[in-house]
């Protein structure tokens, strides 16, 4: 009798290919909201920014409002599709790292739209009406390389956050959330207060502009990391 060779174990790679794809089957939430956002907040950035008089730069801050959607999109990505990932015999391991590999693909694509729309504003000397939405000059000092990374480093940064954030509630319930929130908002509060109190705002901004956008992206893009390695930490455990 002929023995029959045991089927080959899916490979890791093709596994998490698996998690990619099924992550965008979300496509409305990961391609279609983010443009509808970042189309409708470029335009009523450029209505402020007609409205204002002078012929001063003005700089305006609301296009930047699809980056700070990329936290619901993260929250998505696991509450949406962990369970089905589960339902398919997906590792956690590779959950996590498709997962990761579709939101860095979301922030690039994201950094890249931004870089565009910086280059029609300074070709159109900020649409005519001498605006910044994209092409702040803080950021675009390093380079335009450099301004990439800064916005692919903000957008992976949030998308982890919203992550991590749907993370602890799968794996604690919801008065983890909201005492993870609670505490991170009174560390910021913290801060605040101490800076006001020892009227040191002056030196901190000095510290931000002689740090550069450059290596703040750099230490960004550690913490980012750092965030990262706590979400599967706790994605290790987490049930669905």
């Amino acid at each position: 009798m002929t023995a029959i060779a045991p089927a080959a174990p899916k490979r890791l790679g093709s596994r998490t290919l698996n998690v990619v794809r099924l992550q965008l089957i979300n496509t409305q939430s990961f391609v279609w909201v983010p443009l509808i956002v970042l189309a409708g907040a470029a335009l009523v950035s450029v209505i402020i920014i007609s409205l204002i008089p002078g012929d001063d730069v003005k700089v305006v801050g609301a296009a930047n409002a699809p980056l700070w959607y990329f936290v619901a999109l993260g929250v998505q990505a696991m509450t949406l599709a962990f369970p089905f990932s589960q339902a398919m015999s997906i590792t956690r391991r590779e959950f996590y790292i498709g997962t990761l590999i579709m939101g860095a693909i979301g922030s690039a694509l994201m950094a890249t739209i931004f870089i565009v729309l910086a280059g029609i504003e300074a070709l159109t000397d900020g649409f005519g009406l001498n605006g910044r939405i994209a092409y702040l000059p803080y950021l675009f000092e390093p380079g335009w390389v450099s301004a990439w990374l800064s916005y692919f480093t903000a957008t992976m940064f949030l998308f982890v956050i919203g992550f991590w954030m749907a993370t602890i509630w799968k794996r604690f319930g919801t008065l983890a959330v909201v005492v993870v929130g609670v505490a991170l908002g009174l560390v910021v509060v913290g801060a605040i207060f101490v800076i006001t109190k020892a009227g040191v705002w002056a030196d901190v901004i000095t510290w931000f502009v002689n740090t550069g956008a450059f290596a703040l992206t750099v230490g960004g893009l550690a913490v980012t990391a750092v965030l990262a390695l706590g979400s599967y930490a706790t994605l290790r455990r987490a049930t669905v």
